[in-house]
């Protein structure tokens, strides 16, 4: 039997729905073009790097704003530089980072191992680390209180789902059924979360009812140390969105 030789190359091809919106976006990223045809039909290849994304017809029917016309996965060493790498891009073509509305780049929590680039046409790129686990917990862990389970599951729906509206209505839910049973760093933890999604979903009218709360909770100091770090996280994401 003749071995078949291990030299492949997989490479997608994603549906565009407009050529100059793809182009600029990509382009502003870095990206170089390799290929470029509308006639007899739409074909683009473009390349960063070793990363090789090919784009073609889409289909009749594709809405952009459902943002489930096509992905890949980009395996990587670590998140964090190839974020920053996207998101400095982004401010020198753009004098902003593009965390809302499409195009994209979702945000990143340090020690994250993803995150995502969703393009003009709803593609998906989602750049993983290697060593991210194969089998992923999704949160919700049934062992813990109430309170806690609620803050797991907010942590997967914001890293994993990108669906911080979501993880923002569960902690609000949770607070409201649970708090009068759950240790104060647990609230205090809730809070400082909440004050973070607020960044995100950039509903700065909420955030001082919450610091105001997370204020009134008595913590002893090795407690006021998490929440501080967690807090940090907030800051950090002012400053990327920002910056």
């Amino acid at each position: 039997m003749t071995s078949t030789p291990r030299n492949e190359t997989t490479i997608p091809i994603l549906p565009c729905v407009s050529l100059e919106e793809t182009l600029e976006f990509y382009q502003a990223l870095g990206f170089e073009v390799t290929y470029q045809m509308t006639k007899p039909y739409l074909y683009l290849a473009l390349r960063w790097n070793n990363v090789e994304l090919h784009f073609g017809r889409p289909p009749a029917d594709m809405d952009p704003a459902n943002e489930d016309g096509g992905g890949c996965l980009v395996m990587i060493d670590a998140a964090a530089p190839y974020h920053a790498h996207f998101s400095a891009a982004m401010r020198a073509a753009y004098g902003r980072v593009l965390a809302t509305g499409r195009p994209r780049i979702t945000r990143y929590r340090k020690g994250a191992s993803r995150f995502t680039l969703v393009d003009p046409s709803g593609n998906s790129i989602l750049f993983v680390q290697r060593d991210e686990p194969m089998e992923l917990e999704y949160g919700g862990d049934k062992s813990l209180p109430r309170l806690a389970r609620a803050i797991d599951n907010a942590r997967i729906l914001r890293e994993f789902k990108n669906d911080d509206r979501a993880a923002f209505r569960a902690l609000t839910s949770a607070l409201r059924r649970h708090a009068g049973d759950a240790p104060a760093v647990e609230r205090a933890l809730a809070l400082a979360t909440m004050i973070e999604l607020a960044v995100a979903l950039d509903e700065r009218d909420r955030i001082d009812g919450l610091i105001a709360d997370l204020r009134a909770i008595t913590l002893t100091p090795e407690e006021e140390a998490r929440i501080a770090a967690e807090l940090r996280e907030a800051d950090a994401l002012e400053s990327w969105l920002r910056g």
